[in-house]
C-alpha cells in the first residue's frame, strides 16, 4: 500500500475510472490498486450512479499516488495536463509508447493520448539536459530534431545534441 502523498492528482472520468486504473497499473511496474470506494444508494438523486459502482479508485504508479473519480460526463481531459514518463532506453520508450498510445497517427514530440483521452509525454531521461543546454547550438539542434518526431528516438536526439 502506498504512503500518503501531500499532493495526489485526481483524474475525473465519466464511469471508466476503475478500468483506467487497472490499465495503468498493468503498464507500470511498482504499481497497485490501493482502494476502491463504491457508490451507495445514498445521494442517488444527485450522483445518479448505480449502487455498488466505483466512485473513487486510489492507485499508485511507480510510487506516485493517484485518485480516479467516476464523476460523470461533465469534464474531459485536455492536453493542458499531461504526465511525463522519463525513460532510460529506447526499449523503454517503445514499450510505453506502444502500450499507452491509442492513435498511431497522432502525437508529436513524444506526446500521446491513451484510450481514455489522457495525455502522456514519453521522453528520454536526458531530455532536460539536451533541450536546456546553455549552448544554444546544441539545444537548437535538439529542438529541430524533436519537432520532426512523434515517438522520440533517443539516438537521433543524442546525435543532434552532439552535432553528429
Amino acid at each position: 500500500m502506498s504512503t500518503v502523498n501531500k499532493i495526489t492528482p485526481c483524474l475525473w472520468f465519466d464511469s471508466q475510472g476503475e478500468d483506467a486504473a487497472k490499465f495503468y497499473v498493468s503498464i507500470f511496474k511498482n504499481s497497485s490498486i490501493d482502494k476502491v470506494s463504491r457508490y451507495g444508494k445514498e445521494g442517488f438523486e444527485i450522483h445518479h450512479r448505480p449502487e455498488g459502482s466505483a466512485m473513487t479508485i486510489a492507485f499508485t504508479l511507480e510510487g506516485q499516488s493517484f485518485t480516479a473519480l467516476n464523476g460523470g460526463p461533465n469534464f474531459k481531459f485536455s492536453e493542458a495536463v499531461s504526465f511525463i514518463v522519463t525513460c532510460d532506453s529506447q526499449k523503454e520508450i517503445d514499450t510505453y509508447w506502444d502500450k499507452l498510445n491509442a492513435d498511431p497517427h497522432g502525437g508529436q514530440c513524444g506526446w500521446l493520448k491513451d484510450k481514455f483521452g489522457l495525455s502522456w509525454q514519453i521522453v528520454p531521461a536526458d531530455m532536460p539536459k539536451w533541450a536546456g543546454d546553455p549552448d544554444a547550438k546544441k539545444s537548437g539542434r535538439v529542438m529541430n530534431a524533436l519537432l520532426k518526431m512523434k515517438k522520440l528516438d533517443i539516438e537521433a536526439l543524442r546525435r543532434a545534441y552532439e552535432g553528429a
